[in-house]
């Protein structure tokens, strides 16, 4: 049962990570009608960003501000210099210049840092375990991340749907022109969107580090799956993004640890272990297409 409920935790730390990235991608679709494959390249440059500050600095503090600083910035220079003469395009020209844009960012990040993985220390105020149940202990840092995205959630709830802000962007994403008309910097609006997208990409980039290597492609490895967690949610929903983030986090992880041991009661060990990981990593695919069957939309189909 221990292990159990572990697992469970690791899935919704796993949950929140890709919500994470999938809020701001299903923002930046939604709003602007633009798929960027580069997202995943904004989580690596939050990573970067992160680790080579506190390595310089020592400071936790100082590595959080640079890696959402440089995420962000990167975010609204690249929506400024790029996305935005690809507004009026076909999908295909997006596709093609984002994907250029992955190249562009991985061998920048190559010539800057090398190709060896960057290894980050978990912060020493964190780096412990808290018993939460007699025999069950988990460590502090993975905690501090769920906590984290569940207040990044509520966090994006009211400002989407109790500001003035929240009101243009759900507004942007529907009635493009008629905002436009009333007087709205329509492209400034865009901006900051694109801006708050890639700030969490690099939120969850920087939290990543010390739990992964950070290396260059990083961002690739994640994004696939930040698309099955849009398409699950619904394609401009934030609380379809959550909802989809968790269940898609959980799925994977309690596949991932306990399908190979299942297999093994009927078949021998390597084979079990093989068919399994295999299995596993099939689960969310599996997943989407059920979801997809059942509600083509969908689970949370909305314009934000």
């Amino acid at each position: 049962m221990t292990l159990v409920l572990e697992q469970l935790l690791n899935g919704l730390q796993f949950g929140v990570m890709l919500f994470l990235l999938a809020a701001g991608l299903t923002l930046i679709f939604g709003i602007m009608g633009v798929i960027n494959l580069a997202h995943g390249s904004l989580y690596m440059v939050g990573a970067y960003a992160a680790a080579f500050a506190a390595a310089q600095t020592g400071s936790v503090i100082i590595a959080i501000l640079a890696g959402l600083a440089a995420a962000a910035l990167v975010g609204m220079a690249m929506e400024l210099f790029v996305l935005r003469r690809l507004y009026a395009r076909d999908h295909l020209d997006q596709v093609l210049a984002t994907f250029a844009l992955i190249l562009i960012f991985n061998q920048s990040v190559t010539l800057l840092f090398g190709r060896q993985p960057l290894f980050v220390s978990v912060p020493p105020a964190l780096n412990g375990s808290v018993e939460l149940l007699p025999g069950l202990t988990y460590p502090i840092y993975r905690l501090i991340i769920i906590a984290v995205g569940l207040l990044v959630a509520l966090g994006l709830y009211l400002l989407i749907n109790r500001t003035r802000i929240g009101m243009l962007v759900r507004a942007g994403a529907t009635h493009r022109e008629m905002v436009r008309a009333l007087g709205v910097d329509i492209r400034l609006l865009y901006t900051a969107v694109f801006g708050l997208g890639a700030l969490l990409a690099g939120l969850a980039g920087l939290m990543a580090g010390p739990i992964l290597a950070v290396q260059v492609g990083m961002g690739e490895q994640i994004l696939i799956m930040t698309f099955v967690v849009v398409v699950i949610g619904g394609v401009g929903s934030i609380r379809g993004a959550f909802f989809g983030a968790l269940l898609v986090g959980l799925v994977d992880t309690v596949l991932r640890a306990f399908l190979p041991g299942l297999l093994r009661q009927v078949m021998t060990g390597s084979e079990a272990d093989a068919l399994g990981a295999g299995l596993a990593s099939m689960g969310i695919y599996m997943l989407m297409a059920v979801v997809l069957l059942v509600r083509p939309k969908g689970l949370f189909p909305a314009n934000v």
